[in-house]
């Protein structure tokens, strides 16, 4: 009798455990589903990498809003376009340029351009972290190459940003802005549609901003393109925008400073 009473004591407990589990397993269901549904959203919002093959730089994969992907890697570019079906990613066959690779990055585009070699790659979103979010992919041996989420600036900023050509002296100079730092200093470019220079600013303009990705060198003159972000809402002691390095247009070696 005592057993049995042990035993009709345990089992609510039993069934609690069971119903929690239960309950649990729907909850991370339900989060999976609504993941998996938002995936396109998701994709689009971050710049994804990893670098398994320790090249130069990292594989960086880019998905658009309107179904376009491209893998940027040591070398050469990929780009196509893509579906999601069925917790899968279905990449059309991919075009690349044309740049003669060797070493390292040409083992890391080899790679990067079986990434999506099969029909279908079967991949798992863990936005658990959202400012480090994973993106999985699934290859055919079972390999799972996992790339980390960077939010891109369109989705941090929540706006288009404004595409700007800045030539940058070597020379920086002293300057003081909210404190005293080492501004740079530019003047603006502008081209037409055809490519061609139209202006440049007479003066050099001592810039207190910072352009995120971009490396000054004392010993080049270079044009950049730049995306500029407006910032919503910014502190008192904030710039106005954000600037985000895109490319170098132009680069020339100097000797000594301007």
């Amino acid at each position: 009798m005592k057993l049995k009473l042990i035993a009709l004591a345990i089992l609510p407990i039993t069934l609690a455990a069971c119903q929690t589990s239960d309950l649990q397993k729907a909850g991370d269901l339900a989060v999976s589903v609504l993941q998996q549904q938002n995936a396109d959203q998701t994709l689009s919002a971050y710049q994804w990498q990893a670098n398994p093959q320790n090249a130069p730089q990292p594989i960086t994969l880019n998905f658009t809003a309107d179904k376009k992907l491209s893998i940027h890697t040591s070398c050469n570019t990929l780009f196509g376009g893509f579906e999601l079906k069925n917790n899968t990613i279905v990449a059309a066959q991919l075009a690349s340029t044309m740049k003669g690779c060797n070493g390292l990055a040409a083992e890391q585009e080899r790679f990067a351009g079986n990434l999506f070699s099969q029909p279908a790659v079967p991949f798992v979103l863990n936005l658990n972290d959202r400012d480090n979010p994973t993106l999985t992919l699934v290859q055919p041996n079972g390999e799972k190459i996992i790339f980390t989420g960077k939010m891109t600036p369109e989705t941090k900023y929540k706006t288009q940003g404004e595409t700007i050509f800045l030539e940058i002296s070597p020379e920086t100079k002293q300057c003081t802005g909210v404190a005293p730092q080492t501004c740079l200093q530019v003047r603006e470019v502008k081209y037409n549609d055809s490519g061609i220079k139209t202006q440049v600013d007479k003066d050099w303009t001592l810039f207190y901003d910072q352009i995120e990705g971009f490396s000054h060198s004392p010993n080049e003159r270079q044009i950049i393109r730049v995306k500029r972000y407006e910032i919503k809402n910014p502190a008192a002691d904030q710039s106005k925008y954000a600037y985000i390095f895109d490319m170098a247009v132009e680069r020339e070696a100097v000797k000594g400073s301007l």
